[in-house]
């Protein structure tokens, strides 16, 4: 077993969110997608422009199609990381998993400066393997939590490391559009910078954090024996109501948040009325940099409004904020009113975020197989957005706008409240 509440050993974990958060802010949320959107956006010879592009011989709307690989890429992540993870507990390495997924999604990003609407479907595979590479790398990251720290603990540590992602990304994002809005260098450097940031600054964690919790290493059907691990830890989360209750309600409502997350910026650039063109591009990151700076007080003001009421009441309530964000979104249409919509989301981004994660560790009984128990935690995320960024995509490729997939959205946030309010109200052992 690990040291718990080593001081040195939670700085180092808490560290990786300040060195890996520059992916979901770079490549997911803030200039990956303007990028995206504006190259492959064409005019045509009468003078309007056509979002459709080509892939593997089929047309799509761009953003349908960012939609459907984003869905296909979680989708093999789902099924790669639990089996990654009944090995690693198997082989007590959980650093070694962390540092393979984190090499493997920093240096796509690096590669992602050669993104060419051209070589779409190359660059669309180099997308794919840095989002395998980042959550990948977050399955081990978040199985250390319970063996580093305290069960009273958990909340505050998970609500620092989101912190200091959103700090460190929200840095590197601001030097990155130093540089996009100077014309010093051209957008696709941005990627180039988050591999490198990714890469370096978590050097400073695998230096600092133990191996994992070791256990006997199996040289022989190793692929059989992670399989056994997730097999045994599906029976015990049979067995255990409120985890079993909780994972349900996490895997409604974290399908829209991170359908949310991931679409965005998209939903701005279609449906978001700017001056021009440049102001589209200036005010979408903006609007991310206010969601990254609001969601540290977000994450500590959930953590504290826990602490008073539990875990479960706080949860329905952030999931409750969820949904008035989404029928706000129904009407808004200028970019004053995306600065508002993307500040409210930016208050309980970080706080469902980081105590999702902190609720589940505290639910989890005792044992040292936490990568197992995490992949679960994972895949349930995971499966949630394979299933809510494809339904976003449909129906936007059905109806002809992104303003009609908010109804799903803010459905399974309801759904999700009442999935919260059939857990027990004490945590059984």
């Amino acid at each position: 077993m690990l040291e718990k509440s080593n001081k040195k050993t939670i700085n180092a974990w808490a560290f990786y969110d300040w060195a890996n958060s520059s992916y979901p802010l770079v490549i997911t949320t803030a200039i990956f997608p303007i990028f995206y959107e504006a190259i492959t956006t064409s005019t045509l010879a009468n003078g309007t422009s056509s979002d459709e592009v080509l892939f593997f011989g089929r047309h799509y709307i761009n953003t349908a199609l960012i939609s459907y690989v984003s869905a296909f890429m979680f989708l093999l992540v789902s099924v790669l990381i639990p089996l990654l993870s009944g090995i690693a507990d198997y082989m007590g390495n959980k650093k070694s998993f962390l540092k393979g997924f984190c090499y493997l999604g920093a240096f796509s990003c690096i590669l992602l400066y050669f993104f060419d609407v051209r070589f779409l479907e190359l660059g669309i595979l180099t997308y794919i393997m840095a989002g395998i590479g980042f959550w990948g790398s977050l399955v081990f990251y978040n199985a250390y939590l319970p063996e580093i720290a305290h069960e009273s603990e958990h909340d505050r540590i998970s609500a620092k490391g989101y912190a200091l992602g959103y700090i460190g990304s929200a840095l590197l994002l601001i030097v990155c559009l130093v540089f996009i809005l100077t014309e010093t260098l051209p957008a696709k450097w941005a990627f180039v910078f988050t591999g490198i940031w990714w890469l370096g600054f978590a050097q400073y964690t695998f230096m600092h954090l133990p191996n994992g919790g070791a256990k006997t290493v199996v040289k022989e059907k190793l692929l059989l024996k992670g399989f056994n691990e997730l097999k045994n830890v599906w029976k015990q989360i049979q067995n255990n109501t409120v985890l079993k209750r909780y994972l349900r309600a996490f895997f409604v409502y974290s399908m829209s948040v991170q359908t949310i997350m991931l679409m965005a910026v998209y939903f701005g650039t279609k449906e978001i009325t700017w001056p021009k063109e440049d102001d589209a591009k200036t005010g979408l990151i903006i609007s991310v940099l206010l969601i990254q700076f609001l969601a540290i007080p977000g994450a500590y003001g959930l953590s504290w409004l826990s602490s008073k009421i539990g875990n479960i009441k706080a949860l329905v309530f952030v999931v409750f904020c969820w949904i008035v964000i989404c029928i706000s979104a129904l009407w808004v249409y200028t970019p004053n009113q995306f600065y508002g919509i993307a500040a409210a989301v930016g208050l309980v981004m970080g706080g469902i975020q980081s105590l999702s994660r902190s609720t589940y560790s505290k639910l989890l009984p005792e044992t040292k197989d936490t990568s197992s128990y995490f992949s679960f935690y994972d895949v349930s995320e995971k499966i949630g957005i394979v299933v809510g960024v494809f339904a976003y995509g449909f129906i936007e490729e059905l109806t002809g706008s992104m303003r009609n997939s908010i109804f799903l959205l803010a459905a399974f946030f309801a759904l999700g409240i009442a999935l919260l309010l059939f857990i027990p109200r004490e945590k059984k052992k």
